[in-house]
């Protein structure tokens, strides 16, 4: 993990602070996130892969992208720049909720983030970059549905979380 810093924050994402990211997940401190939801022209949501050499989740389904603003950066500046990094493409997204959880993993490394939820929609070419993304694909929410409910252990605890908020906000859009 890189020593960059994410930005600290209270459970109303005022921001209280800066610190290393790789401690920031140590000590389990709430801090800034975001995950970006992309959908095709079909209805169909991209999934990623996470490389296997992430230092926590490595091998599990997630959405498009995921990460942290850096301090100084405006979230959604950030969740452009992140999903151009990981899936090599960008298009225009629409905040569509937050929500602040926390999970621990056997590493001893803890995730607490107030998560900005953005979703999007793209049709064009997918360009992984291989440091970040093993896999991706795009699929159809019930079977999405399908999976989280016969093997939830293949998916990240944000996707878990995030999942039927951006699927409610995925059918009322598409009234």
């Amino acid at each position: 993990m890189s020593n960059t810093e994410v930005i600290l924050v209270d459970e109303r994402d005022s921001p209280i602070g800066e610190m290393e990211k790789f401690e920031a997940h140590r000590l389990g401190r709430l801090h800034r996130a975001f995950s970006v939801f992309i959908f095709n022209n079909a209805g169909e949501m991209l999934l990623q892969q996470r490389a296997f050499s992430k230092y926590h989740s490595g091998g599990l389904w997630t959405n498009a992208c995921c990460s942290h603003p850096s301090p100084g950066e405006e979230v959604s500046a950030a969740a452009l720049r992140r999903l151009s990094e990981e899936m090599g493409f960008t298009t225009p997204l629409e905040k569509v909720f937050h929500f602040v959880y926390r999970a621990e993993f056997g590493n001893g490394l803890i995730e607490h983030e107030f998560d900005h939820v953005f979703a999007g929609v793209y049709d064009g070419e997918v360009k992984i970059n291989p440091d970040e993304v093993a896999d991706f694909e795009f699929m159809p929410i019930h079977e999405i549905e399908t999976m989280l409910s016969n093997s939830p252990e293949e998916f990240t605890e944000w996707f878990k979380i995030a999942f039927p908020g951006i699927r409610d906000y995925h059918i009322s859009s598409q009234l």
